[in-house]
């Protein structure tokens, strides 16, 4: 099998399919974040199955001259304020009500936070299934008040939904530990490396190829850009730059930390937002990839990094231990001297080793859009198997 080659796509089928709802995201295409990703291509596979699906997006995200249809979503535009914190649950407030009068066959909530309207959805007699992305409550950002939300939001999503998803094993081993509920655990996905590739932006930042560090993630204090660009600078004098791929979406403190930082340390360039031709070629050009976050559910991006072959450098939490590779390099999260090690072994090593055809092959098995589309829709399948209005208590 080509590694560079898109799988084939099924012929759609003609039977009657689910009318599903997702819910919890920004939006899509072009908008960064791995719950929007994640809808995105999942949604796309569900409609080779089959299924008729509606994404419901923000319209700060999505503008009106947007599609309204994406690889055979429809993309259904709601309002949301664009505050921190405030933002997600308006919004999915507003795609619940949307959703008692659409009544769709699934409404599949993504993520802990839109989950604390578990409740009203049962109460409106709809089928809940909930996708567990990350503990959010372990992010920094939020106050004692705020991780308490999100709190009660894991406990609807895990006792009141009809079915539970996690993309990630261990997560979904610890909620079946502490709820006491079956928890599917379906991974994140990717696409084969593109074929197409752009060098100008290698040129544009004087990015030399395997002479770079690329890190992409949004601008957020549990991704740590600045314990890289710390321990980036303990290296010294190096040819080798860190290229941080990624945007913020809200303006905060933290954001322009990471700005003030990136402008004083030389040898760290700030890209913002790359897709399509110009993110596979940071991939693809990379000496190695590195994400040092805090807490993660499994990253996309980490995912994508490995299908291009890419050395990666990362924290030692569950989720990333749990995407099996041999060329893996490991640091305590938040130890910016054993981040630097690492760094600096990955410098030395002139040719750092690249994942073989074999391990990338099975990456891509492992997390095919299509296996996790079917997958998913035997949970759908299952929750619509359970009386919507039946107790709330019912698990």
């Amino acid at each position: 099998m080509s590694l560079i080659t898109h799988y084939p796509r099924a012929a759609v089928s003609s039977r009657p399919g689910l009318h599903v709802m997702m819910l919890g995201l920004r939006g899509f295409p072009n908008v960064q974040g791995g719950v929007e990703k994640h809808v995105e291509n999942l949604g796309r596979e569900l409609t080779v199955l089959g299924c008729s699906v509606e994404a419901v997006v923000r319209t700060p995200y999505v503008g009106k001259d947007a599609p309204r249809e994406w690889h055979g979503v429809r993309l259904r535009r709601l309002w949301s304020p664009r505050i921190k914190g405030v933002e997600p649950f308006v919004h999915t407030f507003l795609g619940v009500l949307r959703a008692a009068w659409t009544r769709p066959d699934v409404l599949h909530i993504h993520g802990i936070g839109p989950a604390l309207f578990t409740p009203l959805c049962r109460m409106l007699g709809l089928h809940v299934v909930v996708t567990h992305h990350m503990a959010n409550y372990d992010n920094e950002k939020w106050n004692r008040f705020e991780r308490k939300v999100l709190r009660f939001g894991e406990w609807a999503a895990m006792v009141l939904s009809h079915a539970r998803i996690s993309v990630s094993p261990s997560l979904a081993e610890q909620m079946r530990r502490e709820y006491k509920v079956s928890v599917q655990p379906i991974p994140n996905g990717i696409d084969p490396p593109a074929r197409q590739q752009s060098s100008e932006i290698l040129e544009s930042y004087a990015l030399t190829p395997r002479r770079y560090f690329v890190m992409v993630a949004r601008i957020d204090q549990q991704k740590r850009q600045l314990d890289l660009i710390a321990a980036f600078a303990r290296l010294g004098r190096t040819d080798w730059k860190v290229a941080l791929v990624g945007g913020a979406d809200h303006k905060s403190a933290y954001t322009r930390a990471v700005e003030e930082a990136a402008r004083a340390t030389p040898g760290v360039v700030m890209l913002g937002q790359r897709i399509g031709a110009e993110l596979a070629a940071m991939y693809a050009n990379a000496g190695a990839f590195v994400l040092p976050s805090s807490h993660e559910g499994q990253p996309i991006a980490m995912l994508e990094a490995l299908s291009y072959g890419c050395p990666v450098v990362l924290s030692d939490i569950p989720p990333h231990r749990e995407v099996r590779t041999s060329i893996g390099r490991y640091f305590t999260p938040g130890d910016i001297d054993g981040l630097a090690e690492q760094l600096r072994s990955v410098c030395a090593s002139d040719s750092a080793q690249r994942l073989d055809e074999t391990e990338r092959t099975r990456i891509l098995r492992e997390h095919n859009w299509r296996r996790i589309a079917e997958k998913t829709l035997a949970v759908y399948e299952e929750a619509r198997r359970k009386p919507a209005l039946r107790a709330l208590a019912s698990r």
